[in-house]
């Protein structure tokens, strides 16, 4: 699941879909405009579409097969799809670009 693994890793990525896509984090919890929520404790975090993540050292482990490994300020996705986060952008290979302001973060 792409679009918390910005906020998973550091709180939250997005959907790196091109549709626009808010979320805010509020604690362990995480509420997207999309409508796919999550809640991460420990190193598992739980989307309300039944999809979780288990993030361990720089690997992240999503029950959907989709996997990812963070290098630096690379994240790099099983799917091919690639992310790089400068300061509180990130830009992904698929053209989507997340801003983080605060809790929030704004995608397009």
């Amino acid at each position: 699941m792409k679009f918390v693994l910005a906020l998973t890793f550091f709180g939250m990525f997005a959907s790196t879909s091109a549709i626009a896509q808010n979320c805010q984090l509020i604690g362990n919890q995480t509420y997207c405009d999309n409508g796919i929520n999550s809640q991460t404790i420990g190193n598992t975090t739980y989307y309300s579409n039944g999809v979780t993540d288990q993030t361990i050292g720089n690997q992240t482990y999503g029950s959907d097969g989709l996997n990812s490994q963070r290098i630096g300020n690379q994240t790099y996705y099983s799917d091919g799809t690639t992310a790089q986060t400068i300061g509180n952008q990130t830009y992904f290979s698929d053209g989507t670009t997340c801003q983080t302001i605060g809790t929030q973060v704004y995608c397009n």
